[in-house]
């Protein structure tokens, strides 16, 4: 089909290779995604200018100043943990996050229709975890951004297609994040290596494991793969396995949820405190408020490791679930 491309459009585009800084660059390729036509003719091109824009975008924030530490997308962390979805083009992560959130991330069978991140809110249980799309990566190209991105996320999810030679796409994953220092927990890290490593929590998204028959891949991958990395499948298509995805996120976060009550009350269920495993009472009470440390006499928990309305002390181990009534 063809683009059909208004005049407006070639004025702008001249007007981009003209310009002479990467701000004014951006603003040319922006007038050129607004004025151009939405419809099958112009999708690869509409991807094209979106990487463009993408890539000048983060030039324009590298020379604002090597100083400033925000990046060209810095999105405020939300829920029990954030999740980032990094992979090479093409491997379903847009159409993961539409599937699992809020989020409405264009998705499309041609690489970069992602050009900035988009985050979503999964709910799982009574939680929600903050997922986000991202451009693709490869060897040849990464936004400058993204490894800032990453290095503050809580969890990294490296997604591969299970039909497009799912090795080569985490091996591929893998090498582009050691160039940026950034190693999933319990890789080897480089000797030579001259800057510290951000290690993250991370786990494998297998994408595209749309039948029984892709199941049988599915297990040939696990037996191939000699990464020691949590590995879950998915179908962003027809949404199987997306509840065992949200609830190996969980497991890999290393949170638990505990619940507060005041005496003679029942708790809220549905707004827990969120806290890292084997935390105590006494980070319970440091996270409510600052003076319940120092106030708290005693707390009496319910639970599936204690008897109903067992008195606890500050070093008490909390559990997932548990229901804390705090004294003081």
């Amino acid at each position: 089909m063809p683009a059909n491309l208004p005049p407006h459009y070639f004025e702008a585009e001249k007007r981009f290779r003209e310009a002479k800084t990467p701000q004014e660059k951006v603003e040319a390729l922006e007038e050129m995604l607004m004025i151009m036509p939405k419809h099958k003719g112009t999708d690869k091109l509409r991807a094209e200018v979106r990487r463009k824009i993408s890539k000048f975008k983060s030039q324009a924030q590298q020379k604002k100043g090597a100083g400033k530490r925000e990046t060209a997308y810095s999105i405020e962390k939300e829920g029990a943990a954030q999740v980032v979805l990094v992979g090479p083009p093409n491997t379903g992560k847009s159409s993961l996050i539409s599937a699992l959130t809020n989020a409405e991330p264009e998705v499309a069978a041609f690489p970069h229709t992602t050009w900035k991140p988009t985050p979503g809110m999964a709910a799982f249980e009574n939680i929600k975890f903050q997922l986000i799309d991202t451009p693709p990566i490869s060897r040849q190209y990464i936004d400058p951004w993204m490894a800032d991105l990453i290095r503050r996320c809580d969890i990294l999810a490296m997604v591969v297609d299970l039909h497009a030679d799912p090795l080569g796409h985490l091996e591929e994953t893998l090498e582009v994040l050691a160039d940026l220092r950034i190693f999933p927990e319990g890789r080897q890290i480089p000797a030579e290596l001259k800057k510290p490593p951000f290690i993250k929590k991370a786990l494998v998204i297998v994408n595209k494991v749309d039948s029984e028959e892709a199941e049988e891949d599915f297990q040939v991958f696990l037996e191939l793969c000699e990464l020691k990395l949590p590995c879950v499948p998915a179908s962003a298509k027809n949404h199987r396995y997306l509840p065992d995805l949200l609830a190996k996120i969980f497991e890999v976060a290393g949170i638990i949820r505990v619940f507060t009550k005041a005496p003679g009350k029942k708790p809220d269920l549905n707004a827990p405190f969120i806290l890292p495993r084997e935390s105590t009472l006494e980070a319970l009470a440091g996270k409510i408020h600052k003076d319940f440390v120092k106030k708290l006499k005693y707390a009496r928990v319910w639970g599936k490791a204690v008897f109903d309305g067992q008195m606890i002390q500050k070093d008490h181990v909390l559990q997932d679930g548990d229901v804390v009534e705090l004294h003081i």
